[in-house]
C-alpha cells in the first residue's frame, strides 16, 4: 500500500530513511534545512553532504518549506537531533493530519525533561500516544544506504499502525519487525549511545576487545536495569532494538558515537572533538539526561556516568576507567 510520506530531516539517516520508504514504493517528500541540500537532492538525486556516492530515488524529492512537506502526509518521519525536537515540532504541529503517524527516528532523552522522544511527541502535538512509533535497531545509515541487509524494530502501542508502517518499509535489504515495547525500545536506543561512546573512549586508548566486551555487556545491563525500574520488557534489551544496536553502534567506525568517543580516548577535549565530527553524537548530551532519569528512578548505571564526567567534568579517560575498575566488585547480576 503507498504512503504518502514526510521525513522531516536530511541527515544520513533520515535520507537513508526516506531512500528506503521510496524504494518501498511510497511518496517520500523530505525536508531539509537548508537549500542547498534540497536543490541537490532535486537535481542530481543524491545528498553528498551526508551520503556521498549514493544515488537516491527518482520519487524522492525534497524541500525546504516544512508545511509543504507535512501537510497530507499519512507518516511524518521526525529525523531531527533529539534535544532540538521540542522546538521545532512546536513550529510544525498544526500542519499534521489527523490520523497521521508520526515516526521517531531519534535516539535521545530530553535535557531537563528526561522525557523519551515519543513523550517529547505526545506532549507537543497533544496525540494519543498510540499514533506513534519507534524504529530502533541496528540500523547504521551507510550500510542501509548502500542496501547490505539488515532488519529492523518498529515499536507502536497500536499493533495495526505498526504493520502498516512495516509494509511501507519492507524492502528486499531491509526487514523491520514489530513490538509494542516503545519504552524499551526507546530506552535501548538512548543509551546504547551512551556506551559506544565510552566503547569508542576505550579504542582510542588503545585498549582491546576484552575491554570492548566488557562494556558492551555491562552496559547491556545498566540499560536492562533502568528498563526493569521502568516497566519495560525485558526481552526488548535481548532483542534488535538492545541487545543488536548496541554491538552494531559501540563496534562500528560508522557510529558517530564510537567515532566521537575515539576521540576523546586519544586526548582530543569535548570542543575538539566536536569540531571533528560532522554529524549530531547524540550520547554526548543525551548521558546526562540518562543519567538524571537513572537517579530519578534510583537505578545505578556507572557507565553512564563516567561517560558524564569524561564529557561534561573534564575528567579524563583514563581516570574514569580507574573509577570504574575500583568500584566495589558485586555479583554478576547485581
Amino acid at each position: 500500500m503507498t504512503q504518502h510520506s514526510a521525513v522531516i530531516g536530511a541527515g544520513s539517516w533520515g535520507t537513508t530513511f526516506a531512500k528506503i520508504l521510496a524504494e518501498a514504493g511510497n511518496h517520500v517528500t523530505l525536508w531539509a534545512r537548508r537549500p542547498e541540500v534540497a536543490d541537490a537532492v532535486n537535481a542530481t538525486h543524491r545528498n553528498d553532504e551526508y551520503l556521498p556516492g549514493i544515488g537516491l530515488p527518482a520519487t524522492l524529492t525534497a524541500t525546504t518549506d516544512a508545511k509543504e512537506a507535512i501537510s497530507g502526509a499519512e507518516l511524518v518521519v521526525l529525523a531531527v537531533p533529539s534535544q532540538t525536537l521540542r522546538g521545532q515540532l512546536e513550529g510544525w504541529r498544526d500542519w499534521i493530519d489527523e490520523d497521521a503517524t508520526l515516526v521517531s527516528l531519534m535516539k535521545g532523552i530530553e535535557l531537563g525533561t528526561t522525557l523519551r522522544m515519543s513523550e517529547v511527541i505526545v506532549e507537543v502535538t497533544g496525540v494519543p500516544a498510540d499514533r506513534v512509533a519507534v524504529v530502533s535497531g541496528p540500523n547504521l545509515a551507510r550500510e542501509l544506504a548502500d542496501r547490505q541487509p539488515a532488519a529492523t524494530v518498529i515499536a507502536c502501542a497500536d499493533n495495526a499502525r505498526a504493520k502498516r508502517l512495516q509494509r511501507a518499509t519492507t524492502t528486499p535489504y531491509f526487514r523491520p519487525y514489530t513490538n509494542n515495547d516503545v519504552l524499551g525500545c526507546e530506552l535501548g536506543g538512548a543509551v546504547k549511545n551512551v556506551i559506544a561512546l565510552a566503547c569508542g573512549m576505550a579504542e582510542g586508548m588503545g585498549f582491546g576487545d576484552n575491554t570492548k566486551a566488557t562494556l558492551i555487556t555491562r552496559g547491556l545491563a545498566e540499560t536492562a536495569r533502568l528498563g526493569q525500574a521502568l516497566g519495560a520488557d525485558p526481552l526488548t534489551f535481548a532483542g534488535l532494538a538492545g541487545l543488536g544496536d548496541l554491538v552494531a553502534t559501540c563496534s562500528s567506525p560508522l557510529s558517530r558515537n564510537h567515532s566521537f568517543g575515539v576521540r576523546l580516548g586519544k586526548g582530543a577535549s569535548l570542543a575538539e572533538a566536536t569540531a571533528a565530527t560532522r554529524q549530531t553524537a547524540e550520547g554526548v548530551k543525551s548521558c546526562r539526561s540518562v543519567l538524571d532519569l537513572a537517579i530519578k528512578n534510583g537505578v545505578d548505571m556507572p557507565l553512564t556516568e563516567q561517560v558524564v564526567r569524561v564529557c561534561h567534568s573534564g575528567v579524563l579517560p583514563a581516570v574514569a576507567v580507574k573509577q570504574l575498575m575500583g568500584r566495589e566488585t558485586k555479583s554478576e547480576t547485581a
